[in-house]
């Protein structure tokens, strides 16, 4: 019998890459493989990477000059880079950092064995195509090992919006969606393995336009509803949404299906017209706000997250000012924000930066008026009872932590509840990032 290896994987980014790293695993289960936590012990790292923060790239050769010195005490070890920065990148990576043996990215992930295999022999191992074949389909025979109780499912990849900040076309391709029926599927497959709640994602997941069991072309609310009749699954969610592809179904979905939680992740970015266009983000403020008026309409108690990003090109005072007012005006229950940061080949590289000290200042200002609105929200939770997705255990004894409907982190204290129990909670505590309560 062949000895077991061990593979470690570190993962950058969004929730997509979360998901894709698993499958990642999986690729390579069949070449003999079980995952590792720690690096020092593994035979294969893999660094799946995000193109998405400032100097990713630069990170990642820091993180591979790391990783290189444990070829010191391992020779046999190999060293791959996965991802987006993949993607980006290609052959560059190995020229400037020779210890690396494999290159591949995000769609190509299917053929990691080959590629390891590859390895083995000595070769070096790099594709960065956008190849025709399915590559969910690829590894749909996988081992059926348990699952914690919520999951990624990635229904669509790819943006066709080209936001002047944005590399995700480049390195992620055109807008794909699968098949509803192989995502039913792999929803039921998860449901099998203990999974009660799923995540859709996609890059722009409300895009989704998959082929229907009819023929037709459905829509991410069709896709819902179709997801909605699978026994044993109790929720669902999605992320990251456009604010153009929020159709009036998706928001009748919010307020009539009861298995789609009350939370939705609508990135504006800004709240200044004049930057919205120069972003080509192609929606406006008042679009927007309006759009917001709809959904909490159909879903009132709907908590909101949103994507902001500070000292854009050419941004004004004026113009940050709009994008304090907005956020005013919505209140977010959460919010990722950053300050701008160049990406190579992308329109707003080659505009008027902002004063780098002008930009740090304003992502200050706005991450206190989220970290307010944030907290003003959360200690509006005390005294209610929501249902919570039960998790893991906590740090406390008899403590157990998990997910309200609102994707608020509670702590239960004195609990009897089982992980991937959903249980009553009264909500006694706010805390910077989390809630306590009590089970009932």
């Amino acid at each position: 019998m062949a000895e077991t290896k061990k593979l470690f994987i570190k993962t950058y980014g969004c929730q997509m890459n979360v998901y894709d790293s698993e499958r990642m695993g999986e690729a390579l289960e069949a070449s003999g493989y079980e995952t590792t936590q720690t690096p020092e012990d593994a035979d294969m790292i893999l660094l799946n990477t995000c193109h998405i923060r400032e100097k990713a790239a630069e990170k990642i050769y820091s993180e591979l000059g790391r990783m290189k010195a444990f070829k010191a005490d391992k020779p046999d070890l190999k060293i791959g880079v996965a991802g987006c920065v993949a993607q980006a990148e290609g052959k560059e990576i190995m020229r400037r950092q020779p210890a690396v043996d494999l290159v591949v990215g995000p769609q190509s992930y299917h053929r990691l064995a080959e590629m390891e295999a590859k390895t083995r022999r000595g070769e070096k191992a790099l594709d960065t195509d956008f190849p025709i074949e399915d590559k969910f389909e690829a590894l749909k025979n996988r081992p059926k090992a348990k699952r914690a109780p919520a999951a990624f499912l990635t229904v669509q990849e790819g943006c066709d919006k080209f936001c002047a900040f944005c590399v995700v076309p480049y390195t992620r391709g055109a807008e794909v969606s699968r098949p509803v029926q192989r995502i039913v599927d792999e929803a039921k497959d998860l449901v099998e393995r203990g999974v009660r709640e799923i995540t859709l994602l996609g890059q722009n997941v409300n895009a989704y336009h998959g082929s229907g069991p009819d023929g037709n072309e459905w829509g991410l609310a069709q896709l819902i509803w179709e997801l909605d009749k699978v026994d044993g699954l109790a929720r669902i969610r999605f992320t990251t949404s456009h604010p153009n592809d929020m159709q009036d179904d998706l928001i009748d979905a919010h307020a009539h299906c009861a298995k789609l939680m009350p939370y939705l992740h609508l990135p504006v970015q800004s709240g200044s017209d004049r930057i919205l266009k120069r972003m080509n983000r192609s929606h406006t403020r008042d679009s927007y706000l309006r759009l917001i008026e709809r959904i909490r309409a159909a879903r009132p108690d709907i908590l909101m997250s949103g994507d902001f990003i500070v000292g854009f090109p050419e941004e004004t005072e004026e113009d940050f000012q709009a994008t304090l007012d907005l956020i005013e005006e919505v209140r977010y229950g959460y919010a990722y924000s950053f300050k701008y940061s160049t990406r190579p080949g992308t329109p707003a590289a080659e505009r008027t930066q902002v004063d780098d000290t002008e930009a740090n200042e304003r992502l200050q200002r706005l991450q206190a008026l989220i970290f307010r609105q944030q907290m003003e929200i959360q200690q509006s939770m005390v005294g209610r009872d929501v249902t919570v997705l039960v998790e893991k255990p906590g740090r406390d004894p008899g403590q157990m932590v998990g997910k309200s409907e609102y994707l608020h982190a509670v702590h239960i204290n004195n609990s009897t509840a089982q992980v991937g129990d959903l249980v009553k909670v009264r909500i006694t505590e706010a805390v910077r990032n989390s809630l306590a309560g009590a089970h009932i």
